[in-house]
């Protein structure tokens, strides 16, 4: 397969990062400390059976908060920036599914998420964006 080289610009990658990033570490605030009002978003939202796939909702809540929190701290600083990068894109497909999908009100949201989805597919297809560096005396 051949690759072809496209020219970034350097400071483009970490203000990408620290902007995308900090959607997350907000949503994991909410996550954490406004669980019912969470938990009231799944209930109301037109799949929200999905929302019930792993037992109650509360559960998953406060854990995708907490997963949040950690890879959306990992892709600000660019700590393992793919692996963070694919953790939030796992977390973001059954948000976006359970609350965006099937309801107009929320067509908005929904390709918000979608192009979030894009901002992590570029971090997680591309891995030479962490600062730190691992190095051998």
């Amino acid at each position: 397969m051949e690759t072809k080289t496209i020219e970034i610009n350097k400071k483009s990658v970490p203000v990408l990062r620290i902007l995308l990033s900090m959607i997350f570490i907000v949503a994991s605030i909410m996550h954490t400390f406004k669980v019912e009002k969470v938990v009231d978003r799944i209930n109301h939202a037109r799949f929200s059976e999905l929302g019930y796939l792993l037992g109650k909702p509360e559960i998953s809540v406060i854990a995708s908060g907490i997963a949040m929190f950690i890879a959306g701290i990992a892709l600000l600083i660019g700590f393992n920036t793919k692996y963070a990068a694919i953790v939030l894109a796992l977390i973001l497909i059954p948000i976006t599914i359970t609350i965006q999908v099937g309801q107009m009100s929320t067509i908005g949201p929904l390709f918000k998420n979608i192009a979030i989805f894009g901002g992590l597919m570029f971090f997680a297809l591309n891995n030479n964006f962490n600062i730190f560096k691992n190095t051998k005396a």
